[in-house]
């Protein structure tokens, strides 16, 4: 009814909607890329008479005008804030620098200075310094470095200084100059690229605008003049049409026509009351002809939105029963034949939970408010839970009587799983970087522990009491080494070695070291791929992940059952992962371990990977199983999946990559190591004073002469001083700002081919990316026992120099 309504006023100022419909479609027709040649000649032809050029011109001089002065305050904006950067960066090195400075000069160390100047020269816009002795003797120590400049500079003075008898004394002068050049040059870069933009977009707008002006104005004015002068009493034309969107407000044109048109209708009643009657006749049947039309479309139109809309639309009575759902609620699965009759609040789940959130919402329906994106859970017709968001209006008749809700509902239930991987995914990962930080410390003090406890032990060869009481800290230290590394594994910063290998061959030498373990209450049966791809995976760690995984079952299976090893080929297009939410896609190798026990509550097989969480009693496990396989699987670029249901077993899916190759290597057998003597030179750098101090000394029981030092700094001082070395032993994470790979580097700098033994507690991604050790890179992970550290040393030093 609205919709006639706003056709009737359109008549009435004298447009038609053939005219409405032409105007709707004026500037997407004209500016469609097929006509885009006779737009512009047309523009060009608009501007050369008229009121065309006058509005260009005016355009272009104000627009130039503005975006020079502009322009002009910008770069002088940029020039004072550049210049204050360079000023600001001179301050800091004089307040940085003269202290160092001054002490190199009065101990006469040019080599000190240099470096330090090079340090400064290496600074943004810094062109040159210099330190200047004060002459106070024959021949003053005059460093300079860099190139010094003539013009476009800001230079600075600052004096240098020492304390001879607790008395400050000048001793010289740090000479620092900073370029503008770069400066002018970014600035008139700048300068050039806002004029021309400008210059552009102002010749754009000053088209677009004499286009607009001729679109809104000067044709409408020339179609009234035509209309004015063809107009004849004998042979009245039709009413005047603009072809025009009219506004929701008559503007002066609107004017304009109504007042031509009613010209012409008080002219053609002279002509007789009858064809006026006739006339009126036909327009009043015109009106309702459209009206009826319009409504037509109008419902047509409502029903393609409901039915095609993402969300879907709802009416319920005064009793807030709905009445109403669109078919768009079947998609969601709900039945709108079910649901028609019942109450939105009846289906909520939260009614109890949220109290007073529905009680409030209760109250506002109760005095028929609007309300909006009120959010809510429910069930579908299949029982299964979705979060709802709703919209509702009040609906009242004419006489104010309320007749109840129109609304509209959006399913937000996948929103809100993605809300909470995402958290699972924050938490997973919160939890890997504190249990990185925790093993790294760890494994500190257990390098410690270990190593003293295997001199402890050559001590009490005979002393067996003692030597017993020795060994239980011999295990026990073993045993937290096992489980930081474990923790390492589940927050993916153990390095691994991948390789390809057989998969099924090693399921099988597995399943054999599995019948002592598992007990004989356990079956163990195996179902494996004859054309299984091969792997691209740390065969250690795959195996310690099949035991960790296997033991879980056994536990499950308390009075007996049957465990399954079973591996296949998978492509997989889209596999969520159970920790993170991360989709996996690509070819694997899956290896499966499958039980007949108890099976997993569906509200802790969300968390079964997360360290340290156990079902066991206390005691009986770290709850660092799981987790471990969980690293070790995405570490290696695959995942896990998880199926359970209580009562009916569990089956974990380890998915592996697929490897590129096709003849997986062979695994070697580990020889047991032994303890070798050396006499060579060793760098040790390793910051924390307890395993510095324990390396220092089992080298030195293994005859090797040792240089120490607790920072990169330091090291690369000793370098720098002519330290003889044959190894760097350094840890990967230390303090002060250099990591052990930075420090290698700088060191191959100045001594290419020197050999580099690493050692850490964690890896972090200094050394290892992608969860995989770098080529050519060795490394000694903490905690390591004495036959580790001789053999490692050996094997490096006998090794090709590494670049």
């Amino acid at each position: 009814m609205g919709n006639s309504g706003d056709q009737e006023s359109k008549c009435g100022r004298g447009l038609a909607p053939a005219a409405a419909k032409q105007d709707v479609s004026g500037i997407g027709a004209a500016l469609a890329p097929a006509t885009f040649g006779s737009l512009l000649s047309r523009i060009f032809h608009w501007s050369r008479s008229g009121i065309g050029p006058r509005l260009l011109a005016a355009v272009l001089l104000f627009s130039s005008v503005v975006t020079l002065m502009l322009t002009a305050l910008q770069l002088y904006l940029d020039y004072d804030r550049e210049v204050g950067v360079i000023e600001t960066r001179l301050e800091e090195i004089g307040r940085s620098t003269t202290g160092s400075l001054g002490e190199s000069l009065w101990n006469l160390d040019q080599n000190q200075l240099r470096l330090q100047l090079d340090g400064i020269l290496r600074l943004p816009d810094i062109r040159a310094a210099e330190v200047r002795e004060i002459a106070a003797r024959p021949n003053p120590i005059r460093v300079a470095v860099g190139e010094p400049a003539t013009r476009s500079l800001v230079t600075r003075d600052y004096p240098l200084t020492t304390n001879v008898q607790g008395t400050a004394r000048t001793i010289g002068v740090l000479h620092v100059e900073a370029t503008l050049s770069e400066v002018y040059q970014q600035l008139l870069n700048r300068a050039l690229v806002i004029l021309a933009s400008q210059a552009a977009k102002t010749f754009l707008v000053s088209l677009f605008i004499i286009y607009m002006f001729h679109l809104l104005v000067t044709r409408h004015l020339v179609a009234i003049a035509d209309f004015v002068g063809k107009y004849s009493l004998a042979r009245p034309p039709p009413p005047l049409h603009l072809e025009r969107r009219p506004p929701h407000d008559p503007d002066e044109l609107d004017k304009v026509i109504v007042a031509f048109n009613a010209m012409c209708a008080n002219l053609e009643r002279a002509y007789g009351e009858l064809r006026e009657a006739n006339a009126n006749l036909e327009r009043d049947l015109t009106i309702r002809r459209r009206a009826e039309a319009e409504a037509r479309a109008s419902e047509e139109r409502f029903r393609d939105y409901a039915e095609t809309a993402s969300d879907w639309f709802w009416e319920t009575g005064p009793d807030h029963c709905f009445t109403y759902l669109s078919d768009r609620v079947i998609a969601f699965g709900m039945d709108p034949k079910v649901r028609i009759g019942t109450r939105r609040i009846d289906t909520a789940l939260d009614r109890e939970t949220e109290a007073d959130k529905w009680r409030a919402h209760l109250a506002a329906l109760d005095r028929h408010e609007p309300f909006r994106k009120f959010e809510y859970r429910g069930r579908d017709t299949r029982g299964r839970m979705h979060h709802f968001s709703v919209n509702g209006k009040p609906v009242f008749d004419a006489d104010g009587r309320f007749l109840g809700y129109r609304g509209s509902a959006t399913d937000l239930t996948e929103q809100h799983e993605t809300e909470e991987r995402l958290r699972q995914s924050q938490k997973m990962d919160a939890i890997g970087q504190l249990t990185g930080g925790v093993a790294h410390d760890f494994n500190n003090v257990l390098t410690v522990i270990t190593g003293t406890i295997e001199i402890i032990q050559e001590g009490l060869a005979d002393r067996p009491q003692f030597a017993a009481i020795a060994q239980l800290i011999d295990d026990a230290a073993a045993r937290g080494a096992e489980i930081t590394s474990q923790l390492l594994t589940f927050a993916r910063r153990q390095p691994l070695e991948p390789r390809e290998i057989d998969v099924n061959a090693l399921v099988v030498e597995t399943a054999k070291l599995l019948r002592p373990i598992l007990g004989e209450h356990i079956e163990i049966a195996t179902s494996l791929a004859d054309d299984a791809w091969p792997a691209m995976a740390d065969p250690s760690q795959l195996s310690s992940a099949i035991v960790n995984l296997a033991v879980n079952a056994r536990d499950a299976m308390p009075g007996g059952g049957r465990l399954t090893l079973e591996t296949a080929n998978r492509e997989l297009e889209g596999l969520r992962s159970v920790g993170d939410g991360d989709v996996v896609r690509g070819a694997f190798v899956m290896v499966a371990v499958a039980d007949t026990g108890q099976g997993i509550p569906a509200e802790l097989r969300e968390r079964v990977f997360e360290p340290f969480f156990t079902t066991k009693g206390v005691g009986r496990g770290t709850g660092l199983g799981l987790s471990m396989v969980y690293g070790f699987a995405r570490q290696s670029g695959g995942t896990v999946a998880i199926e359970s249901e209580e009562g009916r077993g569990t089956v974990m899916r380890l998915f592996l990559p697929r490897a590129k190759g096709e003849t997986p290597a062979k695994a070697t057998a580990v020889q047991p190591s032994a303890t070798v003597r050396g006499h060579e030179t060793i760098l040790v750098v390793e910051d924390d004073p307890l395993v510095q101090g324990y390396v220092v000394a089992q080298l030195g029981s293994l005859g090797y002469r040792t240089l120490v030092a607790g920072d990169g700094a330091t090291a690369l001082a000793l370098v720098d001083q002519g330290a003889k070395f044959d190894l760097l032993f350094t840890d990967i994470i230390m303090p002060g700002g250099m990591n052990g790979r930075e420090l290698a580097e700088a060191i191959r700098l100045r001594r290419p081919g020197v050999r580099v033994l690493y050692t850490s507690g964690y890896t972090d991604n200094t050394i290892v990316h992608e969860g995989h050790l770098d080529p050519g890179v060795a490394l000694l992970c903490k905690p390591y026992r004495k036959s580790e550290l001789s053999e490692k040393i050996r094997e490096v030093l006998a090794g090709e120099p590494q670049a």
